[in-house]
This record gives C-alpha cells, structure tokens and sequence, in this order.
C-alpha cells in the first residue's frame, strides 16, 4: 500500500468527520434556541456526570454516586420525551456519518486494539487496484441488468440448450441474489462464470460487488493475468507486493476476471492453486471467490491441472452463460 494514498485519505476522512460533527452541533445550538427546556436538560446532565466522576476519583461515596446516577436517568427520560415530540428534526444533532461503523475515522476501536475500517480498505483498493479495472460501477447494478437483452428462443442446435438464454439467465441471476444473501454462510459456494464474451459476464459481477459493498463487505478486482504476475513478482522479490498479496488472500469477495488470458505456465498454475485453496480454507472470516472466464468446463480440465479444476467443481456453482452478444442491443 502506498503511504501517500493512506495519508491522503485520512486527510480526507478528517474533514468530513469533522463537517458531519460541526453540522450536528450547529444543529443542536438551532434546536436549543426553540426548545430551551433541553438546552437546560443538557446543561444539568453535563453537571451530574461530572459529579460522579468527582465522586469516583475522590470520596467514592456509593449512596451520592446512586442518587446521582437515578438523577441522570430521570433527565435522559425527560430528554427522549422532548426530542420525541421534536420529531424528525431532533435527528439531526447526532453526527451524520458516512460510515456509522468507524463514525469516519477509518479505523475501529475495540477497546483493546484498532483495525482498518472496511470502509477505508475498500477506498484504498479503488485508488491502487480496482480502479483501471472497474468503471461505471455504479450503473452496474441489478436495476439496470435488462433480462430482455436476452433471446426467449429456445433452440437445442443454436444453444445446446433446453431452456432459453433468458430462462437461463434468470437462474445464474437466483444463484447470484442466493450468493448475496448468505454471503456470510461458509457453506454457501463461491461462482464460476463461463461463457463467451458479450453476455453479461463482468457486469453481473459488478451487479454482486454493488451489493455486497453496500452490506460493508470489501471488495477486490483482478485480471487473472496481472493477479498472477503480481503474486509471482512478490514471491521471487522483483516487486514490494506484500500488501496487494495479503489483500488478494482476505478480501470478502475476490473477482478474478478472465481467467485463461494469463499465459499458463507450472509457477502460475502453483500459485493460482495455492490462492483458490488459501481462500476456501480461510480459518480466520469467510471469503468468497468469482472467477469468470471464456473457457468452457472442458477447456478448464484441458489447460488447468486436477488440483485447480477439482476445487472449482467442488466449491463453486457453474453459471454457464449462452446466447447472443448484447454488447450491442439497446
């Protein structure tokens, strides 16, 4: 990871934390001006909370401390009483932050320890990785997946197929909401894409990876030819690709995008092996893998060695894409 990136983004994380936090306290000076009973409520709240920590730091007089504490209590029911009458306005004196795990500070504090947010990963694989790699990812959600760009022609000589592309799409499109939806279930298998170019391939993973991002999974795009490079690099110390190789271990959801593209050769065939393994064996989170490729199954066993296919068969479910190009239907 480059230090520049990580600086410039808490920076970044820096300034909106403190705009969401200096909105809600001039908010709150608003709501204190129209409703003075809870500007004095606050004002008398601060002043019991700092008569108990008087009390613990000196005489630690329990009967005052629990007088104090059924005080505070009593204040803070006024309080919910108030600004439920206030209504929807009353929202607007807590912080409104982007991400409500790390309140916009990139990191979580678990009392004992801090760890990257994965709001603050995600940025960072955007900026380093995803971002030559991804476009438009916003428009590639499941709203705009058009079932009709899809023939309802059923033709076994056309398709090798008894159902039609677009029967055929909509049960990939239920294996991919199922892979959502139980995203988190170890047992729930990673994807396979397979099918030639032009049927919906990459914008179906996108249509996953949007949605798994707004469920605050981390998310992370490779070319199945510049991932192995990558890792080959880092292993026989060419390149300081240490961050970039533990990322492609632990991210949430890996994409591997064109898989047969890379040039096949034994140290690449070891280490695509060693991080489909790696991923499915995961001891520490679940992460889920999706490979998409032009290959068929059969190409699969013809360039890959057993090792590699067998893990796919038995850990992935086989979307096989078929049907007309519609890189070029409106």
């Amino acid at each position: 990871m480059n230090n520049s990136t990580l600086k410039s983004l808490l920076i970044e994380y820096d300034k909106k934390r403190i705009s969401a936090e200096e909105l809600a306290q001039r908010n709150k000076e608003n709501l204190y001006n129209k409703f003075p009973e809870l500007y004095n409520i606050d004002k008398k709240l601060s002043s019991l909370a700092l008569g108990v920590m008087k009390q613990l730091t000196q005489n630690n007089n329990k009967a005052l401390i629990e007088k104090l504490n059924s005080d505070i209590n009593d204040l803070k029911k006024q309080k919910e009483e108030i600004l439920k009458s206030i209504g929807k306005e009353a929202e607007s004196i807590v912080p409104n932050y982007e991400c409500k795990n790390c309140n916009d500070t990139g990191y979580i504090f678990d009392g004992k320890s801090s760890q990257m947010c994965n709001c603050l990963k995600q940025r960072i694989y955007n900026i380093e990785y995803n971002k030559s790699n991804i476009t438009n990812l916003n428009k590639q959600n499941f709203d705009n997946f058009n079932l009709n760009l899809y023939s309802d022609e059923v033709s076994k000589s056309k398709y090798n197929s008894d159902v039609s592309p677009r029967e055929n799409i909509k049960l990939i499109l239920d294996i991919c909401k199922g892979f959502i939806s139980n995203f988190d279930n170890s047992e729930e298998k990673n994807l396979l894409f397979t099918g030639r170019t032009g049927l919906g391939k990459t914008f179906l993973s996108s249509c996953i990876a949007n949605e798994l991002l707004k469920k605050g999974k981390t998310v992370l795009y490779q070319t199945s030819s510049v991932m192995l490079d990558t890792i080959i690099n880092y292993h026989l110390g060419k390149s300081n690709s240490s961050d970039i190789y533990n990322h492609l271990l632990n991210v949430d959801l890996l994409i591997i995008d064109d898989l047969g593209t890379e040039g096949v050769n034994n140290m690449k065939l070891v280490e695509l092996f060693n991080l489909l393994n790696t991923r499915l064996l995961n001891s520490n989170k679940v992460t889920k893998t999706i490979i998409s490729t032009n290959l068929s199954l059969q190409n699969l066993f013809e360039v890959y060695d057993e090792r590699i296919v067998s893990r796919i068969v038995g850990y992935y479910n086989i979307c096989y894409f078929f049907g007309d190009d519609i890189r070029f239907k409106n």
